[in-house]
Parts: C-alpha cells; structure tokens; sequence
C-alpha cells in the first residue's frame, strides 16, 4: 500500500532538515577553534590529566575538578583508547560523539510525540525538529562539555518514567534501570539530581491517584536508591574529605567573584528589556541584570559571543531577526505548558505529570543558582538544556493546532518556523556566515 503523498512529503522535509542538523554538528565539530567554549580549556585540562592517571583529584586542584567526573572519565577512556597524540584529533573526536549522543534527545522527543500522539506524525517531526534547530543545543554539541552528555541522560529518564504512566503495576526492574540512568546523569553533573526528584514526585503522585501507594513508594525508592548510590558518592566524598558536599566560591574560582553585576536582586528576575532584541550580548547594561532576557538570549541565540564574533554589526540584527522569530516557539511552549498544567491538576493519564515537575524543578534550580551565584557569565540557557524535551513537546502540540487554523495562520506559522531555521542554520555553522577565526582572539563578550 503507497503512503499518502502528504506523509510523504512530510518524510521528505523532515529527511532534508535531519540532514542539515547533523551537516551544522559535524562542520562544527571540525571548524569550531580547539578549546574554546564554555570551560573548554579547563575541561581539557581535566581529560589530560586523567589520561595519565585514574586518580580523581580534589575539586579545588584546578577549575573543573569540582564538577562529577564521568564526563571526564569517559572522555579520558576514550583519548587512551584512541592512543594519539595529537590534540585536535582528540578533540574532534570527543565533539562528533557528543554531538551523536545529543541526536538522542531528538530522537526520544519523536518517540515521546509518536507514542502520546500516535496519528500525527507531522507533530512527532516537528518536535524533533525544535530539538535539532535549537542554537543552544547546536553550539554546546560543538563543546567540550558535558552539558549535552547529561541532557541526554535525563531526556531518557524523562521519556522512560512517561511511557510508565499507563500504569504502576510493571516490573520495578524499570524504575531500576531509571534510577541507574539517573544516577549516570547526576555523576555528570549536578543537575541530574533534579530528573531524580521529579521521577519520584511522578510515581508518588500517580500512586496516589490511582489508589496504589505500596508499588509507587517501592518504585520511588528503588530510583531514588540507585540514583544516590551510583551519582551520589561523588558528593559523599567531598563531604568526608573536604567538609562540603558541592564546592561555593572555590579560590581557584575566584575571577568570577569580580565580574559584574556582583550582588542579585528580586528585580533581576522580573525585568526583560527591550535590547533583548535589540542588542543581544550579556553587556549590555539593561540586560547585565535580567536573568530571564540574558537566558532567553542564550537559548536562541549567542549572548556570551564565544560562538559569533563580538564586534560585527550585522551579527545584532540577525541576532535581532532570530530572536524576534523564536518568540513564536516560545509563546507556544508557554501556552503548551499550561495546557499540561491543567490536564496534569485534572489527573489524565499524559505524561504531563514528569514532564511539568522536571520544568518547574529545573527553574526553581536555576533561580537558586543565579541567585547564589550574581554573575553575568552564569547566564546561560545551557545549564537548563534539560528542558529541551519539555519545550519541544509542548511547543510542537500548540504549533500544530495552529496549523490546523485558517490557512493565513498556517501559512504564517510555517514561514516563520522556515526563516527560523534558515537563518539558525546559517548563523550556527561556525565561521560560514560570520568569518570568526581571528588566532588572536579569546571568545566570549570581554568585560
């Protein structure tokens, strides 16, 4: 039987745009300067030092020992295996498989959709697609961090406690192979720990309302166990051996103790101004001290410059058409989120529950973070690209009801979502658009 010829058009875009994401990954993974992005050079650093030896050092030994290691354990395990000396070979090696392992996120979206919304594909490809045009998942896949390695690990625990949420009765081996993955994303980094607590909250929740406490609270238990077993001795050490569970305001950190604004205040959280548009760099003084406008610019588009160059002007008005175009999205994740939110308070059976707990626990995170830490350069959506998921899952729900509209709505929200791509396509693949390969330059807004 001959598949429709819209489902095959539809398979034909989706086919062309996965190409194109993946294209942007691997350009980037070789184009991108050795070492620069968020940490690189420390995080390098790290690697090396554990290629010559397993010995986990102190978390104030040099800038990224603090964080868990298994980023970094891997990514040695990887450099010895690979047996060269060459440092950009490593790199780029490290990158492409970051870069795979980020595909995963937008693999499970599509696989979330397909199984929640199982006749309407076009939204299952859509989601993906949010996932994959995401400027802040494309520039971290160029990176050698582990923030991509964690949102990965996450997106499985999330997508893996909704699938679950038809029922409490299976086999509590799957809320131990959770709790196992769990446990791998909070010995990536801290954040893991928060997919954790929204996992249990899930179970307990859903325990309670179909009436079966005892297997909920088993299955809570046994995740939360694994979790903390598997992820949690890394911060038990530091406890015994250094008197603190997770390091705060280390010597070796201490540069960032003088970068501006210096102190927080409950107005930094409710003011987004208008040089969010039109200005997007994280100097600029009205955005200095919005964390939501500094973080909505790092989401969509590269507030800190250590992706673009600093000083070409026509990078802001790109910037500014990008950032006017991703509040379509935005909006539409806003208002999918809260459609979840009521589903989630009128008790369906939606994944709802993990997903609107993993968003409402992430933020709250974040604004403690910010908070403790009244910095500029800890603006960034990157320690939220956890929420990838969440945001493509929603959002793709509200843009496709939009689509069923009358056909001017449709036609704009298609050009709009086309031009988005475009231009992040463009503006995303390192040095293609914007020439940024100046040897003697640092990345990154100088303050």
């Amino acid at each position: 039987m001959s598949m429709p010829e819209s489902q095959l058009r539809t398979w034909a875009i989706a086919g062309i745009a996965l190409a194109v994401g993946v294209a942007i990954r691997v350009h980037n993974a070789f184009a991108y300067k050795m070492l620069w992005g968020f940490d690189a050079l420390s995080n390098w650093r790290y690697i090396e030092y554990l290629t010559q030896t397993w010995v986990l050092p102190a978390p104030d030994a040099a800038w990224s020992t603090a964080h868990p290691p298994l980023y970094y354990y891997l990514c040695a395990a990887i450099c010895r295996g690979l047996d060269d000396p060459d440092r950009a070979f490593n790199v780029i090696v490290l990158r492409l498989l970051a870069s795979a392992v980020g595909l995963l996120t937008v693999a499970l979206v599509v696989i979330l959709v397909r199984r929640t919304d199982p006749d309407n594909l076009r939204r299952a490809l859509l989601a993906g697609g949010l996932v994959l045009f995401l400027p802040v998942h494309i520039y971290m896949s160029a990176m050698l961090t582990e923030e991509i390695l964690v949102t990965s690990l996450i997106s499985l625990v999330i997508v893996g406690v909704a699938l679950e949420q038809t029922g409490l009765s299976k086999p509590v081996w799957l809320a131990a192979g959770l709790g196992l993955i769990a446990g791998l994303a909070f010995l990536t980094k801290l954040t893991g720990v928060l997919v954790m607590v929204a996992a249990a909250g899930t179970y307990l929740i859903e325990g309670w309302r179909s009436r079966a406490m005892r297997p909920a609270i088993l299955r809570a238990s046994v995740l939360v166990l694994l979790t903390v077993l598997i992820g949690g001795w890394f911060f038990a050490r530091n406890l015994v051996e250094y008197g603190y569970l997770y390091p705060h305001g280390l010597e070796v950190h201490k540069i960032m103790f003088s970068m501006p604004p210096g102190d927080r205040q409950i107005w930094d959280y409710l003011r987004i101004p208008l040089a969010t548009w039109t200005d997007p760099q994280l100097l600029h003084p009205s955005l200095l001290r919005s964390v939501w406008g500094s973080t909505f610019v790092t989401m969509w588009f590269d507030g800190h410059r250590v992706f673009l160059p600093t000083n070409t002007p026509v990078v802001t008005h790109v910037g500014t058409a990008i950032l006017l175009l991703a509040l379509l999205p935005t909006a539409a994740f806003a208002v999918g989120f809260t459609r979840g939110v009521k589903r989630m308070l009128r008790g369906g059976r939606r994944p709802d529950t993990i997903l609107i707990l993993v968003t409402a626990i992430t933020l709250a995170a974040y604004v403690l973070f910010t908070w403790r830490n009244p910095w500029f350069a800890v603006h960034k959506a990157s320690f939220m690209l956890s929420l990838s998921l969440p945001f493509a899952y929603y959002a793709s729900a509200v843009l496709d009801d939009w689509t069923h509209k009358n056909p001017l709505i449709r036609f704009a929200v298609w050009s709009v979502l086309a031009i988005l791509a475009v231009l992040i396509s463009g503006t995303f693949s390192f040095s293609e658009l914007f020439w940024n390969m100046d040897h003697m330059s640092k990345p990154g807004v100088a303050w």
